[in-house]
């Protein structure tokens, strides 16, 4: 899974701006499911047809990003963000924007850069007067973090793991699993980090009987690192709670259950902040059992998130597994 994880981090796709993520799993995933296409938001829906039970497994293309708000005489731009971008982690990171241009974050003098916010921060492409800049960037587009996909063997460090490592699990998922007695709908939902608004529209294009979730989560296991049962190379973990939702118990017990009798090692996640897009697909119509997958996931919403491929193999055998379950009999 290796190089689709490359491909699928180092792309360019800020929330609103996913369409080159899609483009890149429709290639991956169209020779194994009967049909792809996009809903009216933009949101993937790659569909596995079956006589059984509706599942909707969701995963989320576009990573947090910045705007650009101003151009100045000097032509430095002024910016906001999009998604949850802490301002302390952003100065002298690269950007891309999306036809290629790249910049890089500068601050203003101030006496602690630390605790400098967004609008002390500007973004320098190299430009020697706005009509310079203005050739190349213009109010109102989005840039992306700029980084490369390390692989430590076992481990990788990339940016936009949140999400697009659950969007190569599904991938994978749909090569992997042969048959099944369900339809199964694998969904590359967009805008997830504005307020899950792709998870929201495509609901109600798929009417599911479950959905399922796969995002990722933070984890306990760094030094003096916030209290979390979650750790790195453990096992996916099953969520329990988040900001957004209580897991539906049914299906919460169905995946533990499932990872019981395959053998996969898993562990139970209880989140104190953020949501994934099972929220949104639990309140549509009138209610959907849903669950969560999560992958653990260091230093989440910084250009160099890190998991455990072990963790990420464990989470594909773990869907394919209750996949292969007849989730009518299961009483979804």
């Amino acid at each position: 899974m290796k190089d689709l994880i490359k491909r699928l981090t180092e792309e360019y796709g800020p929330s609103g701006s996913e369409g080159k993520i899609a483009e890149i799993i429709k290639e991956e995933i169209s020779p194994f499911v009967d049909e792809v296409k996009l809903d009216k938001m933009g949101s993937l829906i790659a569909v596995k047809k079956g006589p059984g039970a509706r599942a909707m497994l969701a995963a989320h293309m576009d990573e947090i990003g910045l705007i650009v708000t101003h151009i100045d005489k000097n032509g430095f731009l002024r910016f906001d963000i999009v998604g949850g971008v802490a301002s302390f982690r952003l100065t002298g990171l690269r950007i891309t924007f999306g036809n290629g241009q790249v910049g890089v974050i500068g601050v203003e003098k101030v006496d602690d850069v630390a605790r400098a916010w967004i609008d002390k921060m500007f973004i320098d492409i190299g430009s020697i007067s706005k009509e310079d800049t203005e050739s190349k960037v213009l109010v109102g587009d989005f840039a992306a973090f700029r980084q490369d996909f390390v692989d430590l063997g076992s481990r990788a460090i990339a940016k936009a793991l949140d999400d697009r490592i659950g969007c190569a699990v599904l991938v994978e998922t749909a090569k992997r699993l042969k048959t099944s007695p369900n339809e199964i709908y694998f969904v590359f939902t967009v805008q997830e980090e504005v307020g899950l608004r792709g998870a929201t529209t495509s609901a109600y294009v798929v009417e599911p009987d479950i959905g399922i979730a796969v995002d990722v989560t933070r984890t306990g296991d760094t030094p003096e690192a916030p209290t979390m049962e979650v750790a790195l190379g453990k096992g996916p973990a099953i969520k329990v709670r988040d900001s957004g939702i209580i897991a539906n118990p049914k299906v919460r017990q169905l995946l533990v259950q499932i990872a019981k009798d395959a053998g996969i090692p898993y562990q139970m996640e209880i989140l104190e902040g953020g949501a994934t897009d099972a929220s949104s697909i639990e309140r549509s119509r009138g209610g959907v059992p849903s669950g969560v997958v999560s992958i653990p996931t260091r230093y989440l919403h910084t250009p160099s998130e890190m998991v455990d491929l072990t963790d990420v193999e464990g989470s594909v055998n773990l869907l394919t597994a209750t996949l292969e379950k007849d989730l009518r009999a299961e009483g979804f």
